[in-house]
């Protein structure tokens, strides 16, 4: 082999090389940038081959004498429960609120933020990151979301993950959150120069697989009102800033959410807070007061899915979970949205502790089958699989769940408990 071709072919050796790493680069950035594409088709595909039924009704029916005390105790830091409940809890009939005696304005517009376009999946850390710049903060939705939901595929992020984050990298501000929201409250606190974030139901443009329902959980930031317009102005990481919305409109969509709010404040305004709260700034009276409020709307509106959805949320807090199986069962015989055990989990935690295995089997499938990565998911059928006496798959379940979410506590505690009983 001569020189000349010797040269040749250590420069198309090269050139190879380039263009390979060019390819790479390619791809990589393709992924980067579109990988949410490759996630649409792989869920239209899942969707044609698992066709989307409607929630399965109640495998069986709760007894007496299938409500034995359990022996396993599974964290749950998802759904909080009280730290101290009692055997028997004893339900208080709560008045609701009256009118504040202060009047507030007709009309309050808080500075609106710099904007923030959700990525995919995101709409929690970029709302979240709109209202921390009310105050001065100067990150952005991956800021957030780099630590509390690292893997982008990740379809849900909580109203505890979200506290979480100011909690602990926000150290400034004060947080929390409350349910059994109102929209006089959310007026109260705008006028008070506090934004208020709250959960409630959004409906997709397009279909991602055949028979799609199209609802979805969201996120949004409340941060003006008029009571002329009977509209609330607020930040929509979808569809944009200063989004109006009627009132009537968004008290339908927060409620399948049990009316939840967050609520991030300065030091110097825990007291106005406070005031404005009263009694529900104790978490327990918020959830007691929550609960009468799910009552009075299963009796008012009998057939609407979200007041027994909620009622079954509040009883769970309060360790109630054989009465919450039947608010669910109920739930589940109206039909509840096809993503909403995406977003929601506590009939996991109502039908496990009420040694309803099977019908928290049927639902944690029909759960993955929607969101194959749920973590809580993943989580909870672990939990029946070790109720039913399958320690090895439980692992392995609780395995999958810290893969989908790393880091995710529940999941350790999990491994932890399983593997020393």
């Amino acid at each position: 082999m001569n020189k000349w071709t010797s040269k040749k072919i250590y420069g198309l050796a090269i050139s190879l090389v380039l263009v390979a790493v060019l390819l790479i680069v390619l791809v990589i950035g393709y992924y980067n940038r579109d990988s949410w594409r490759l996630e649409v088709l792989q869920t239209y595909i899942r969707g044609v081959i698992n066709p989307v039924s409607s929630i399965p009704t109640a495998v069986q029916v709760a007894t007496e004498e299938n409500h034995t005390p359990i022996a396993v105790m599974p964290s749950a830091t998802i759904t909080p429960t009280r730290p101290a409940v009692t055997e028997t809890p004893v339900v208080v009939q709560t008045a609701l609120p009256t009118p504040t005696s202060t009047p507030i304005p007709e009309r309050v517009l808080l500075s609106s933020p710099a904007y923030e376009k959700q990525d995919i999946n995101n709409c929690g850390p970029a709302t979240l990151a709109m209202y921390l710049r009310y105050y001065g903060w100067e990150g952005d939705q991956f800021t957030i979301s780099d630590l509390i939901k690292p893997i982008p595929q990740d379809r849900n992020v909580n109203v505890e993950e979200l506290d979480h984050y100011v909690r602990n990298y926000a150290g400034w501000l004060q947080t929390i959150y409350r349910v059994g929201g109102d929209i006089d409250l959310l007026k109260e606190l705008i006028a008070a120069g506090i934004p208020v974030m709250i959960e409630e139901s959004f409906k997709f443009d397009e279909s991602y697989w055949p028979n799609d329902d199209k609802w979805a959980g969201h996120y949004f930031l409340v941060t003006g009102y008029d009571d002329q317009l009977k509209a609330f102005m607020g930040q929509d990481s979808y569809y944009g800033a200063d989004r109006w919305v009627n009132y009537d409109d968004l008290k339908k969509q927060w409620q399948s959410f049990n009316y939840v709010y967050t609520i991030i404040f300065l030091p110097e305004q825990e007291e106005t807070v406070k005031s404005i709260l009263g009694e529900q700034w104790d978490r327990d009276a918020n959830r007691q007061y929550a609960l009468e409020k799910s009552r009075q709307e299963t009796e008012s509106d009998p057939n609407n899915v979200y007041t027994w959805f909620n009622l079954g949320t509040n009883l769970v807090y309060f360790s109630e979970y054989r009465e919450a199986t039947l608010a669910f069962d109920r739930a589940r015989e109206i039909g509840w949205p096809q993503r909403m055990l995406r977003y929601q989990f506590s009939p996991f935690m109502a039908y496990f502790h009420s040694l309803r295995n099977e019908d928290l089997m049927v639902l944690v499938d029909y759960a993955l089958e929607r969101t194959p990565n749920s973590e809580e998911a993943l989580l909870w059928k672990g939990w029946g699989k070790y109720r039913a006496g399958n320690k090895e798959e439980a692992i392995s379940l609780f395995l999958q769940a810290l893969e989908a979410h790393p880091g995710y506590e529940d999941a350790n505690y999990a491994i932890n408990y399983v593997n020393e009983n």
